[in-house]
């Protein structure tokens, strides 16, 4: 079975060696590797942490260790539990560890994979040696070498990572306490996560404060005479009488010219048309060309950062799902380590890019001597490798498209393309720009520009080609001349002008972070590491900091309110270039060059040491020992100075403001008539930007208003009304809280007295959200109660026997069947959709939202059962036949471009035969496991408690010294 190790049998030096991994999935290559005498085992990661306060037994609560399960009086010792998920693990590791020679902990090459092995043998205290075993790719080659080079635990490196778990716990404990008084309960403050919130919110800052300004362009197709008549290309208005024309770049996000710009023309479109009505009988001639080579260097190897970053764009996955794709890769030998920061190739990887560049591109593609790249990381060392295809030499993505499917091999495909493009030449050509201009009638002087560039060498732009995030000025001039030829003219060559045209524009605002924009943001500031830029993203997402719209990264209100608090008043706990100091300080922990007891005491105490006061918040004028942050000790201690209602308070305009309460969003503003102070909630899908006045009185003047009282339930007798709420309009019933509850019966004489009636649950009114193309003003009783209806029930899958649904959801409509979600086209589809409709949408495989279809690989005609067409199609698993209802996996020897309609059929029908999978029951747990459950998890607690006292630098050595 895949994932389970085998037991040990002696290798030919007669030892037996237990190897352990962090994943079971590394567990059959590395066996097959390294062959007799090891056993391989999985840790499943971490298998010691920190508990939560609450969690400590109660000995020790009263303790040093019971607020952060820190004692920072003493050293900052560590108080570490063993998960109750992996107590099992640990023991059976205990249990095969007594059939072992030697102990070989072979986790991750990076911090957290150090710590792990760290705390294996904390956890196991092994009475054999045990030796450090570090490998970048799961290949034979790189495994035995692995072996033969085995090292101690690096105490350098467990000292960093275990800094950077006490100083998250410290930042977190004494923060998080700020937040739940000052802004909402079971809010979270993170060294990282505020920082990465803050930007998400200053982006959006911009936004909301953001002008449009109004400007004009023209452009004009020009035709060429003589040698080259008949060529025309198209050109823009570059300057109006010696002044530049201004375009995008030149406004500001305030809506003026730039300081830099003001003597550039500004049209606008009346302007623009008249100048265009001027040069209508206008000569145009060619008045100069101009050339110059163009050079474009490859991209370097992948890093973690750069890898999430183009998967982003060029595989829409986030970055928590590039990095789980990539883990899988590494996992199964077709890649190598993909936490890392370093750009460089070792020698057999540089030999194996270049050869397989020469192969298929041919040895003019490949320069003399390998390409070199440096890494901006300082600490880059730790990765040791840029993320590129595991072996000496590489398989191409046609030779592995047998192996892997989907993301696995896109992902594959793009860390392939990218490590061979990066030893390959420059790409070369030639940019060239034509001036031509003319006089207008009534004297002005016109000139037009014309910019192309022309690829004479692709060089590696042959295999490869990074992708670009979206640009503000995208039509501003130049956009778009890459391989655009331009016709062979010199200056004075007369040109014909045709097609004329005014354009209006307007600036665009600053684009909000992407997953990919936001990873390069933080790690140009410095800020996180490879192993943590995706659980940054998912907890700022998870914590209801920021949400999607679209791919775009939108802050919350929730969000703006804790940033003001911490800006306001703890501005160096989420200043960029402090945070970025402490990764650099944990780096330097990392390579010995810092001691983590020194600098967690600077950190929490402050530089005077214990002995100095608790820091107190800022107010907003600056005040207070906070802004020099001298030590985190005590920040939940005195904020008098806070004012929770101001932080939690956003201006809108006009007297309106924005106000973030327990429940949610919601405004507040005068009424224009009366002056009286109007409510409403605030919808979820409005973003901040979107919140002008003009949005905000509509809010209050419609909520304001009441609700829209449509007419009676036929059925209950229940008022049906239309309202406006948080989550946006909707329609729902007025249940009567004060109905009368009917008179106890009285007992009869003598009987014992009853017990008095639990008090009945209150119901629930239905509710149901408007569609898209309704409004709480138009929507009619019908349509409200076919709303109330839902979800509807659509029929029963003949296969599964599964219910299927329809439904309205917060990403609009979709089906449901059991957990199997589909999203619909259009929301009238709810109430139309059929069953055979149905059926079809769930035989096609499942999408991504927003994902395209893929066309069928072949369609063979009509099914002799079923009278459906049968086509063949690519899915997860593979190519499959399929009439629309019916789904069936081509076998091993069926060739998808050759399987003919008499064999599809053939398998259509063994699948329809075998009839519906049958699912298989869960066994519940029994009581005798709950109980021994825990009883061990108090047992594991004493245990923790004995083994932390000692010092843990000894532990670390004392069984490597019998080695």
């Amino acid at each position: 079975m895949a994932g389970k190790s085998q037991g040990t049998r002696a290798s030919g030096d007669g030892l037996r060696r237990l190897v352990i991994v962090e994943s079971p999935s590394k567990i059959d290559k590395i066996s097959t590797y390294l062959g007799p005498g090891y056993q391989v085992e999985a840790s499943y990661g971490h298998i010691r942490d920190l508990p939560q306060p609450s969690q400590l037994p109660e000995d020790v609560k009263k303790g040093p260790y019971g607020k952060f399960a820190v004692d920072v009086d003493h050293g900052f010792e560590p108080y570490y539990v063993v998960d109750d998920d992996k107590k099992k693990k640990v023991n059976e590791l205990k249990r095969a560890l007594k059939d072992a020679d030697e102990l070989i902990l072979a986790t991750d090459r990076d911090r957290e994979g150090e710590a792990i092995a760290w705390h294996l043998v904390q956890a196991l205290e092994p009475r054999v040696p045990y030796r450090r075993m570090v490998f970048g790719e799961i290949t034979r080659e790189a495994i035995q070498q692995a072996v033969g080079e085995l090292r101690d635990i690096d105490d350098r490196m467990v000292d960093a990572q275990e800094t950077r778990r006490i100083l998250d716990r410290l930042y977190g404990y004494e923060l998080s306490p700020v937040l739940w008084r000052k802004v909402r309960a079971g809010l979270s403050a993170g060294r990282v996560q505020s920082v990465a919130t803050r930007l998400c919110v200053e982006r959006e800052r911009e936004r909301m404060a953001f002008v449009a300004a109004g400007y004009a362009d023209v452009t004009g197709t020009f035709t060429a005479t003589g040698e080259q008549a008949g060529s025309a290309f198209s050109a823009r208005l570059s300057s109006l009488d010696g002044k530049r024309v201004a375009t995008g770049r030149d406004f500001g996000d305030d809506g003026r010219l730039k300081a830099s710009s003001a003597n550039v023309a500004h049209l606008d479109v009346p302007a623009a048309q008249a100048l265009v009505d001027g040069l209508a009988d206008a000569s145009f001639a060619v008045r100069g060309v101009e050339e110059k080579p163009y050079t474009r260097r490859p991209a370097a190897p992948f890093i973690t950062s750069t890898l999430q970053q183009e998967a982003s764009r060029k595989l829409r996955l986030n970055a928590r799902q590039a990095m789980r794709t990539a883990q899988g890769l590494y996992e199964r030998g077709y890649i190598t380590y993909m936490r890392t920061d370093s750009v460089q190739l070792s020698s057999q990887a540089l030999s194996a890019a270049r050869a397989q560049a020469r192969e298929l591109y041919g040895p003019e593609y490949v320069p003399d001597s390998p390409r070199a790249y440096a890494s901006k990381s300082k600490n880059a060392q730790e990765g040791h490798e840029a993320i590129r295809p595991a072996g000496e030499t590489f398989r191409t993505p046609a030779q592995v498209s047998g192996e892997l499917r989907g993301d696995d091999f896109r992902m594959y495909d793009l860390i392939w393309k990218r490590t061979v493009a990066s030893q390959m030449h420059d790409a070369r050509g030639t940019t060239a720009t034509v001036r031509l201009g003319a006089t207008t009638d009534d004297g002005r002087d016109a000139e037009f520009s014309a910019s192309g560039t022309i690829i004479t060498f692709r060089g590696f732009l042959a295999a490869y080609e990074e992708g670009r995030d979206a640009t503000r000025d995208a039509d501003s001039e130049g956009a778009g001349d890459e391989d655009r030829r331009l016709p062979q003219v010199v200056a004075g060559d007369p040109l014909t002008a045709s097609d004329l045209a005014t354009a209006g524009h307007e600036t665009s605002p600053p684009a909000r972070y992407t997953e990919a924009s936001l990873v390069k943001a933080l790690e140009e500031k410095g800020i996180g590491r490879p192993s943590t830029f995706a659980s940054i993203i998912s907890t700022i997402v998870d914590r209801g900091y920021v949400t999607y719209k679209g791919s775009a990264l939108v802050p919350s209100w929730l969000a703006f309110a804790v940033t003001r608090l911490l800006e306001e008043h703890f501005p160096k706990l989420v200043d960029y270039d402090f945070t970025a100091g402490m990764e650099n300080d944990l780096d330097a922990i990392s390579r010995g060059e810092a001691e983590r007891v020194d600098w967690l005491t600077r950190f929490y105490f402050g530089a005077a040491g214990p002995t100095a006061g608790a820091v107190v918040a800022d107010g907003p004028d600056g005040s207070g020992g906070g802004a020099a942050l001298d030590g985190i000790k005590g920040l939940a201690d005195d904020l008098g100075s806070i004012d929770a209602r101001e932080i939690s308070t956003i201006p809108i305009g006009e007297g309106i403001v924005l106000r973030v309460g327990r429940y949610g969003p919601y405004l507040e503003g005068p009424d224009v008539e009366t002056g009286e102070l109007l409510k409403a909630s605030v919808p979820e899908d409005i973003a901040p930007d979107e919140m002008t006045v003009d949005k905000a009185r509509e809010l209050l003047t419609s909520q304001s208003d009441g609700d829209n009282v449509l007419g009676q339930d036929p059925e209950s007798g229940r008022t049906i009304v239309a309202r406006v709420g948080r989550y946006g309009p909707y329609v729902t019933e007025l249940v009567e809280d004060d109905a009368p509850a009917p008179a106890p019966e009285e007992p009869a004489e003598g009987a014992p007295k009853k017990r008095a009636a639990k008090k009945a649950a209150k119901v629930k009114p239905r509710t149901g959200s408007l569609f898209k193309d309704m409004s709480v003003d138009s929507v009619t009783l019908e349509q409200a109660l076919q709303l109330l209806s839902l979800p509807r029930v659509v029929g029963t899958d003949p296969e599964t026997g599964d219910e299927i649904t329809a439904q309205n959801g917060r990403y609009g409509p979709y089906l449901k069947k059991g957990t199997d979600s589909r999203s619909l086209e259009t929301e009238d589809q709810i109430f139309s959709i059929t069953l055979p409709e149905v059926l079809a949408i769930y035989a096609q495989p499942k999408m991504r939202r927003g994902q395209v279809a893929k066309p069928p690989l072949k369609e063979l005609g009509a099914d002799p059962e079923s009278g459906q067409p049968i086509v063949i199609k690519d899915g997860r698993f593979g190519p499959y036949a399929t009439d629309g209802t019916t789904n069936a996996t081509l076998r091993k020897d069926d060739d998808p471009e050759t399987v003919t309609l008499e064999r599809a059929a053939e398998l259509l029908a063994e699948k329809r035969a075998k009839g519906p999978a049958k699912k298989t029951a869960r066994k519940a747990a029994t009581k005798k496991t709950a109980a021994k459950t825990a009883t061990g998890t108090a047992t594991v607690g004493k245990t923790a408690a004995k083994k932390t006292a000692a010092k843990k630098t000894t532990a670390r050595k004392t069984a490597a010294a019998e080695s």
